[in-house]
């Protein structure tokens, strides 16, 4: 009796240690690499459980975290990088965190030489106008992004639609672990924020876990345009594969 009820209270307080060092908040500072200056406003996201926060002027934050979860760090002008929670982070407190700058290259601007007159009537119909149209089905969540105007536009829209493409399919099965995390992603207003101003796709790709290219073969799939593909911030490129995905989800279960 006496040995089963020291198995009980070892268990109790096993589980009660499990429960106090394996999730918590985790607390940290971080720091320029080179010159240990706090960095304000960097943009963490815990890509485990899809919630963000920012640092404070000290560079101090606080997330929501558990043992092995990762943390994503993001800051204009520096390398990203992750850092997984561990026991001891938890247990013992604030760790520093250390950002490396990276050498910015400015790709070359071509700038097109359109030469205005001052009568608007007349600059009006020189301006190149890009458009691109969204075609929309009753019983869908949203349309599709066919591109130019043109008569075969919406019969390619609607082939897309009816006989999703393979890849979409290889895709969607494969991560759909991942890409359950769209909505979360969508109602986090700090990661919501953090991808409005970015248009490199990197902390996409670590959220979703896919890489570059399989980003722009989802959204050719789902009929977006050349043009959104390429100049869409990656806010507007995650609403896009979140639509792109709920759909899909609808026209496999019909």
């Amino acid at each position: 009796m006496r040995n089963i009820l020291y198995y009980i209270l070892l268990l109790v307080s096993l589980t009660m240690y499990s429960q106090t060092t394996d999730s918590g908040i985790v607390n940290g500072k971080v720091l320029n690499a080179s010159t240990d200056k706090s960095l304000e406003n960097v943009h963490i996201v815990n890509l485990s459980q899809v919630i963000g926060t920012i640092t404070s002027s000290d560079g101090d934050f606080s997330i929501q975290a558990k043992v092995n979860d990762t943390l994503y760090f993001s800051y204009i002008g520096y390398k990203p990088l992750r850092a997984r929670v561990t026991n001891d982070w938890i247990k013992y407190g604030e760790v520093r965190i250390k950002m490396t700058e990276l050498g910015i290259a400015l790709e070359e601007i071509v700038v097109a030489d359109v030469q205005l007159t001052g009568y608007l009537e007349v600059d009006a119909k020189k301006i190149p106008i890009y458009n691109n149209y969204r075609y929309g089905i009753a019983g869908l969540n949203s349309g599709y992004e066919g591109g130019s105007k043109q008569p075969g536009a919406v019969n390619k829209v609607l082939g897309a639609i009816f006989n999703p493409a393979d890849f979409l399919y290889n895709m969607f099965s494969k991560r759909s672990t991942e890409l359950r995390k769209l909505r979360k992603m969508k109602k986090d207003d700090e990661i919501r924020n953090l991808l409005e101003t970015k248009f490199d796709r990197a902390t996409l790709m670590a959220l979703l876990q896919i890489e570059r290219m399989d980003i722009d073969e989802i959204l050719r799939n789902c009929n977006y345009s050349i043009d959104f593909i390429k100049y869409a911030n990656d806010l507007q490129i995650l609403d896009a594969i979140s639509e792109c995905y709920e759909e899909y989800k609808i026209l496999e279960r019909k």
